[in-house]
C-alpha cells in the first residue's frame, strides 16, 4: 500500500517521535510498503529518499522540553502539494494535537486517517482550552494508536475517544553488537546515561547525586554520559571536585556511536522523572543487553515487566538509585540474570511485530473509504 506519514517535529534534531517515525517508514518500507514522510527540516538537512522536507521549524517549549514546530501558511500550501502528489491509500499523522504539522494534515486531508499519540502528560489546561479548534482536524481520524497506556490516558483525558495501543519498536539487531568505546568500561565499573542535558525530566541530576553517593565508595567507577544540548562545564561542576575527572560528557553522539556507548557501560540508568509515555532509550538499552536501573514511573515499570527484566527505584531519589545502582555493580551474577530477562522483555517491541500491528490498524481505516485527498469543504482550515 501507499503510506503518508506526517512528523510533527524536525527531522535533523534528535528526538523520540522522530526516530519511530524512521524506523516505522523504514519497517514498513522493508515489508515492501511505498512510504513517504513529510517533516520539518532546514532546507540544507540531508534527508533520506522517503522524507519530504517542509521547511524551517520554530522551537517552542512543549511538555518539559522545546520542539521545533512547523506551522503557517507555507506549511499548508506543502502539505497540501504532498498529499496531493502523494495518491496515499492511509495518511499517518503522529501527535496531531500540537501546532505542527501532523494538525495541518489532518485540516486539509479527506479518506483514511490513523493517528499515533506519544505524549503522556497530565491534564493539560492549554489543551482542554483549545480543543475546541483543533476538534475539526481530530474529528477526521478514523484510527488512534497510544504507544503506552499512560499515552492512552492522554488522549481520552485531552481530546476523548479511545485508541489501541501499540507500543514504539525498537529495532532490536541493530543494538545486539558493537565495540565499546577505547578503554570502556574499566576495571572499576561504569554507569551510563543517553538524554538531553538540559531537559530536567530526563534526571540526570539525580543520577549525579547518585553518583555523588557511589563515587566515594567505588575509586573506580566512571560515568558516561550522551546527549545533545545542555552546558556540559555546568554539568561537570554540579559533580564534586574530586569526582570530575571520572565524569566523561560526549555531548551528542551518532546513531553508531550511540550503540558504542551502550556497550561501553555495566548499567544502564534511566533516571526520569516523569513526561515519559514508552522510555525508547530504556528499550535500546534493553536490546543492547544492558542491565537497567530505572525510575518507577509507569513507562519503565511496563516496559521492565514490573521490575523483573530491570532494577526500579524510587523517582527522583538519589539515593535510593545509588543503593539499586550498587546493589547490581556489586553483583555479577545478577546483572547476567537481568541481561537475559532485557532481552527477552525487549524482543516484543522489535519493529518486526509493532509494524505488523500498525498495519492491521490501516487495513481496518481502510474498509470501504477511498484513498486520502486534499479535502475541498470549506472551513477545513481555521
Amino acid at each position: 500500500m501507499k503510506i503518508g506519514m506526517v512528523c510533527p517535529y524536525s527531522w535533523d534534531v534528535p528526538g523520540g517521535v522522530q526516530q519511530h517515525v524512521r524506523d516505522l517508514a523504514e519497517a514498513l518500507i522493508d515489508e515492501g510498503h511505498e512510504v513517504s514522510v513529510i517533516s520539518p527540516a532546514d532546507d540544507d538537512t540531508p534527508l533520506p529518499p522517503y522524507v519530504v522536507g517542509a521547511g524551517r521549524a520554530v522551537p517552542v517549549p512543549y511538555n518539559g522540553s522545546v520542539a521545533r514546530l512547523s506551522f503557517g501558511f507555507l506549511s499548508v500550501s506543502r502539505v497540501r502539494r504532498w498529499l496531493h502528489q502523494g495518491g496515499f491509500d492511509v495518511l499517518h499523522v503522529h501527535e496531531p494535537g500540537i501546532p505542527s504539522l501532523s494538525l495541518l494534515a489532518c485540516w486539509v486531508a479527506s479518506g483514511p486517517i490513523v493517528a499515533t499519540v506519544h505524549t503522556a502528560i497530565p491534564r493539560s489546561r492549554v489543551l482542554v482550552v483549545t480543543y475546541p479548534v483543533l476538534r475539526t482536524a481530530l474529528e477526521k481520524i478514523n484510527g488512534r494508536i497510544a504507544v503506552s497506556e499512560a499515552a492512552r490516558t492522554t488522549l481520552v483525558e485531552h481530546i476523548g475517544g479511545d485508541a489501541v495501543v501499540i507500543p514504539n519498536g525498537v529495532a532490536t539487531r541493530r543494538y545486539r553488537k558493537a565495540e565499546p568505546l577505547p578503554g570502556w568500561p574499566g576495571p572499576g565499573g561504569a554507569i551510563g546515561f543517553l538524554g538531553r542535558l538540559d531537559e530536567p525530566r530526563k534526571g540526570l541530576a539525580v543520577l549525579l547525586k547518585a553518583f555523588e553517593i557511589l563515587g566515594p565508595e567505588r575509586p573506580g567507577l566512571r560515568l558516561l554520559v550522551a546527549g545533545p544540548a545542555g552546558d556540559a562545564e555546568e554539568v561537570r561542576n554540579r559533580v564534586p571536585a574530586d569526582l570530575r575527572d571520572r565524569v566523561a560528557l560526549l555531548g551528542q553522539v551518532s546513531e553508531d556511536d550511540k550503540i558504542r556507548v551502550l556497550h561501553s557501560v555495566d548499567v544502564f540508568c534511566s533516571p526520569n522523572t516523569g513526561g515519559e509515555s514508552f522510555g525508547i532509550v530504556t528499550a535500546e538499552a534493553m536490546a543492547a543487553g544492558l542491565p537497567v536501573v530505572a525510575s518507577d514511573i509507569d513507562a519503565f515499570r511496563q516496559l521492565l515487566d514490573g521490575g523483573a527484566a530491570g532494577e526500579l527505584f524510587a523517582v527522583g531519589d538519589g539515593a535510593d538509585l545509588a543503593r539499586a545502582a550498587g546493589r547490581l555493580l556489586d553483583d555479577p551474577a545478577r546483572r547476567a540474570e537481568l541481561s537475559a530477562a532485557a532481552l527477552a522483555a525487549v524482543a516484543q517491541y522489535d519493529w518486526s511485530v509493532v509494524a505488523r500491528d500498525v498495519i492491521r490498524v490501516y487495513e481496518m481505516v481502510m474498509l470501504g473509504r477511498t484513498r486520502v485527498a486534499v479535502s475541498q469543504e470549506a472551513g477545513d482550515f481555521p
